[in-house]
């Protein structure tokens, strides 16, 4: 299996977190977007990450239609560790959540925080390089307040963001943090109930892999690979 990704897309992230919790070791290429490389288009023409090709199978594209994917495929195989339940309700509310991260906080904060401050470092001016956009970065830094008290909120309620076990939900919130959380752009001190519920999700093994993951010239924040922060 192949994944096609880029190492601080928060998609690809979240999918690289559901195929460590399958088990899956993929093979990593990386893929930066703004090149629009041929043989990329070829598998995804909307040329976004992430993408995942296995042997004898069509491209799988899309952060949402990979995990429907990998549900369908091997979900049963992880009994009662399922990544969405069995239950109607149940599946539409980690759905609903998982919709939520990687569409709304993605638009309103983490795509912003990553294009500006680390996609705009390698990309030409004909292809919207240059420095970061000072009111891009104010409102998303904004947003991002937002959406943590949301986790905050969830992570108060419920065991889990979605209910009482680990889910889909809980793998695309942690993503688009740990984007963020490189970058130093993630209040912790703000909300405790968040910073408890992702101070678990960084602990598990399936996490270890994005914690290596660093931009040249731009060090992470202390707080990305410090398990107790």
């Amino acid at each position: 299996m192949y994944l096609h990704h880029h190492p601080f897309c928060p998609h690809s992230r979240f999918v690289r977190l559901l195929l460590a919790e399958y088990g899956l070791e993929p093979e990593l290429v990386e893929e930066r977007v703004w090149e629009r490389r041929p043989g990329f288009l070829a598998l995804n023409p909307s040329g976004e990450t992430p993408v995942i090709v296995e042997e004898m199978a069509a491209s799988v594209p899309g952060a949402f239609i990979i995990a429907e994917y990998l549900d369908e495929t091997r979900g049963l195989a992880l009994g009662t560790h399922r990544l969405l339940p069995e239950d109607p309700a149940g599946r539409v509310e980690v759905r609903r959540l998982t919709q939520w991260f990687n569409e709304k906080m993605y638009v309103e904060s983490t795509e912003p925080l990553v294009r500006e401050r680390i996609h705009k470092r390698y990309m030409s001016r004909e292809q919207g390089g240059g420095s970061p956009d000072a009111t891009s970065l104010r409102m998303a830094r904004a947003n991002l307040r937002y959406h943590l008290k949301y986790i905050g909120w969830l992570a108060k309620a419920r065991k889990w963001l979605a209910g009482e076990r680990l889910s889909q939900a809980d793998l695309a919130a942690a993503a688009h943090l740990s984007v963020a959380d490189y970058l130093g752009d993630v209040p912790w001190d703000e909300d405790e109930h968040a910073r408890d519920w992702y101070a678990r999700i960084k602990s598990r093994p399936t996490f270890r892999a994005l914690l290596t993951e660093s931009i040249p010239g731009m060090p992470p924040s202390k707080t990305y690979a410090d398990l107790d922060f």
